[in-house]
């Protein structure tokens, strides 16, 4: 498959060592030589110092023959004029970078995409709803819902409270128990779990369950004494902070603290039609934490542009009494501290962008991609095909590859808890969690 990607900022780098990793046909196109500089020898790609508008680098880097075209420079009309051009010059599918939120209503989608634009990402829209999705639930590090819930995903960080510690697996999973274990992060190591495997105190566990049983996965893990999140500050008012105070519910009290005056002016204008207090002032300041109410808030939320900034904060929130805290970690070489650390969610929008657009590079129908960091795992959904692989076999005799584990499934828009004697079907929508990136050996299954 061959991908060009224009722009070689946080996103498309990011993008060009996933691909490297699946040994795609991928080539980096920037104007800035420092930004290219030693990648073609650091990742498996080609680099083209150039123009992502430019009519001749584009056909100089083969969009003729491009799979997809990818624009993800900081400028959001050279994005989408880029894709109308690689479209026009050969590229079966375009993806562009964007900035503004009225471009992603579902009703403009026709619009763009006989301009040739296939589909468009809002980073920063993509990392509120996760920060938003983890807000509602206090106790819970990440979830990924699959077909509008039916079947969710939740990584819990195990404590001492929880009921299901020290015990084999095939003990607590069995056919008929209502979850999954699918993963289990421990220290720096990352396990899929057999049946003889336990859960320690501080292991980072996700659970595949169905909606219903939601509160029976809090009970397990002794998380029902955390209090629901009812009051939150978020430090730093950049676009994810006023998508969240936009999408934010209406039970929420929110304040956002920053720094920049004329920045808080704006955001008072962005959030007008919204109850949300925007506060002057550095959220580091422990002083005006204390005055507008740190002890009696539920979450801290760090989106300022500075990894360091945003883990320190988190600490000391934690350090004062906060249960629940999300930091932005744009660094991916911070994000394994942070988790050490033991500050709370991590949101890094690169990773959530990148998970978008490789959903796009798989060829079998997948409509739904999730990467996770602190696993270095994706989870996809996965439509089975009439005669597929998967199809044929009950999952025990599937074979599939080491690192991959089927969690469950929705059929008929219910979900269902998938084991060794499952006999998935045609139409069905199927969880598939791969350890170590094994997405594209999965495709052959389900085609």
């Amino acid at each position: 498959m061959k991908i060009i990607i224009g722009g070689a900022g946080a996103v498309g780098t990011h993008l060009s060592k996933l691909l490297s990793r699946d040994h795609m046909d991928c080539v980096l196109i920037d104007e800035d030589p420092a930004r290219l500089g030693g990648l073609d020898g650091k990742y498996d790609i080609m680099t083209l110092c150039g123009s992502p508008t430019s009519i001749r680098v584009l056909k100089e880097a083969g969009v003729e023959k491009a799979d997809l075209f990818v624009g993800v420079t900081p400028d959001e009309s050279r994005n989408m004029n880029a894709c109308i051009l690689a479209h026009a010059l050969g590229a079966q599918k375009t993806v562009a970078r964007i900035d503004n939120f009225e471009y992603l209503a579902p009703h403009l989608k026709p619009f763009f995409e006989k301009m040739g634009i296939n589909s468009l990402i809002y980073p920063e829209v993509l990392a509120a709803i996760d920060i938003v999705n983890g807000l509602k639930m206090s106790w819970v590090r990440q979830r990924w819902d699959v077909h509008g819930g039916a079947l969710v995903m939740l990584g819990i960080k195990l404590r001492e409270t929880c009921e299901i510690l020290n015990q084999p697996l095939k003990d607590l999973c069995g056919p008929e128990d209502p979850y999954h274990i699918v993963a289990i992060k421990r220290g720096g190591e990352t396990l899929i779990p057999g049946g003889n495997d336990m859960l320690h105190v501080n292991d980072l566990a996700y659970f595949m369950t169905t909606r219903e049983y939601i509160p029976y996965i809090r009970q397990i893990s002794g998380k029902e004494h955390y209090t629901d999140v009812k009051n939150v500050i978020i430090m730093g008012g950049g676009k994810t902070a006023v998508r969240v105070g936009l999408t934010i519910p209406d039970y929420m009290n929110l304040k956002i603290i920053e720094k920049d005056e004329q920045r808080c002016e704006r955001l008072n204008e962005l959030l007008n039609d919204v109850d949300a207090m925007v506060i002057h002032g550095d959220g580091r300041d422990l002083g005006l934490l204390q005055e507008e109410g740190i002890q009696t808030t539920q979450a801290f939320v760090a989106l300022t542009d500075n990894a360091e900034t945003n883990i320190l904060a988190c600490l000391t929130a934690k350090r004062m009494g906060v249960r629940k805290t999300v930091a932005m970690v744009e660094n991916l070489d911070y994000v394994e501290m942070a988790e050490s650390l033991d500050i709370g969610t991590i949101i890094n929008k690169k990773n959530v962008a990148a998970s978008h657009i490789y959903q796009m590079m798989l060829d079998g129908d997948v409509s739904n991609v999730r990467s996770l960091m602190m696993v270095d795992s994706d989870v996809a959904e996965f439509i089975a095909a009439e005669g597929s692989k998967v199809t044929k076999k009950q999952v025990k005799d599937l074979g599939l590859p080491f690192g991959v584990t089927i969690g469950g499934l929705v059929r008929d828009d219910q979900g269902i808890l998938v084991n060794g004697n499952t006999q998935i079907q045609a139409g069905d929508s199927v969880m598939v969690f791969c350890h170590e990136h094994n997405l594209k050996k999965m495709e052959k299954y389900f085609k």
